[in-house]
């Protein structure tokens, strides 16, 4: 089959595929209206790590295009240079030059001068990462603790509020690390990220709606206090359980004023089994600390009654496919996924080591809590109820 020759996307192509890609389009989706692979795509949209460059602006004292066209026709019809600048109204050593340096009068061709002259007009800025090497350190070494770069980026700021020479934004960690050509974070770090991944991708996405069964004489969220719903008071909990390969689970639990998370092994998804161990969590703390818990409808909340009973405990039942409902939890169990991938096997983990990751979790600093951490907020609860 003969190969296709390669195609070179103009400045409108390019500004196109880049609206289509933050829109949430996929490479594949882009590449197939210039009847390209998605690698063709993404050869553009991973020059600089899946984030937009900037719009780029000419000088107003650069030749244009226009003029270059000029100088063009004026070599072609024999006129002399100075005779060329004198119709521009640009001085004859501007002429010169640009005629030498694009292959003198024989080669010259104004459209492949104007190229040049636009990819040699770069002028990448150095980043801040890489002229301050101890700040660079310190941001890997955080990284490579899990932290995310927004939480690096906020506690920089949180111990560092008056000294800018130590503060980054988060911004400027994902470009250093996604543009590798700024050279001052290595691109292994990538897989410290949540996403793992080595570009940006668009916010659009979608999420996925699972059917639940009805549960009997559930509580629904609609009856909850306002007092759970505007996080006034500690104590009131949010729940669920992330899946692995072959029926795997843990579940995960995430008090609301605090963000503090605990994590707890089960063998299986059986409400019984589910049951059981949110009881033997909820033991764990005062119980001025637990007073309601907040679960989607799955089948394991079958046994919310037993629940209740054992521990006095108030459990209230999402609405069916409002995941938001819990919006704690479900950003939990996103940053989770970092550490138990979809489709690994997640029953190897012991409750000591889910107790360490929890407690890695506990003790990064928070956007919502002004970038203190949950373990501190929480300890602070449990001062004051002792």
């Amino acid at each position: 089959m003969k190969q296709r020759p390669r195609i070179y996307y103009s400045a409108a192509q390019r500004t196109m595929m880049w609206d289509l890609y933050k829109r949430g389009e996929s490479l594949q989706t882009i590449a197939s209206l210039f009847d390209r692979h998605h690698s063709s795509a993404g050869r553009i949209i991973g020059e600089t790590g899946g984030i937009r460059p900037a719009e780029r602006k000419r000088r107003d004292s650069n030749l244009t295009l226009a003029e270059r066209e000029e100088i063009s026709r004026g070599i072609a019809a024999g006129s002399s240079i100075r005779s060329i600048a004198h119709d521009l109204s640009r001085a004859a050593s501007t002429v010169s030059r640009e005629i030498s340096r694009n292959g003198g009068p024989d080669k010259y061709r104004a459209s492949k001068a104007d190229a040049q002259a636009w990819e040699s007009a770069k002028r990448p800025k150095v980043c801040k990462l890489y002229l301050n090497r101890m700040l660079s350190l310190t941001v890997a070494r955080k990284l490579k603790q899990g932290w995310s770069p927004q939480q690096i980026a906020g506690w920089l700021k949180y111990t560092n509020p008056k000294d800018q020479d130590r503060n980054v934004s988060h911004e400027t960690i994902y470009k250093t690390l996604y543009i590798q050509a700024r050279g001052a974070l290595k691109m292994e770090l990538v897989q410290h990220l949540r996403s793992n991944r080595i570009m940006r991708r668009s916010r659009h996405s979608t999420l996925k709606n699972q059917g639940h069964g009805k549960i009997v004489d559930g509580v629904s969220i609609s009856e909850r206090p306002a007092s759970v719903e505007d996080r006034a008071i500690p104590g009131h909990w949010e729940g669920d359980l992330i899946q692995g390969s072959g029926k795997t689970f843990i579940a995960t639990l995430v008090e609301r004023q605090t963000r503090y998370v605990m994590l707890a092994k089960v063998k299986d998804n059986r409400t019984a089994t589910v049951i059981d161990a949110l009881i033997k969590q909820s033991r764990k703390l005062p119980k001025e600390l637990y007073k309601s818990l907040t679960w989607d409808r799955g089948t394991e909340m079958n046994g919310h009654k037993d629940f209740t009973v054992a521990t006095d405990i108030k459990i209230f039942l999402c609405d069916p496919q409002s995941p938001w409902q819990r919006g704690s939890n479900e950003n939990t169990n996103r940053l989770l996924r970092q550490y138990f991938p979809k489709g690994t096997d997640i029953s190897i983990h012991s409750q000591a080591h889910l107790n360490k990751i929890a407690r890695q979790l506990n003790e990064r600093p928070r956007k919502t809590l002004n970038y203190q951490t949950p373990a501190d907020k929480f300890n602070a609860c449990v001062a004051l109820t002792g």
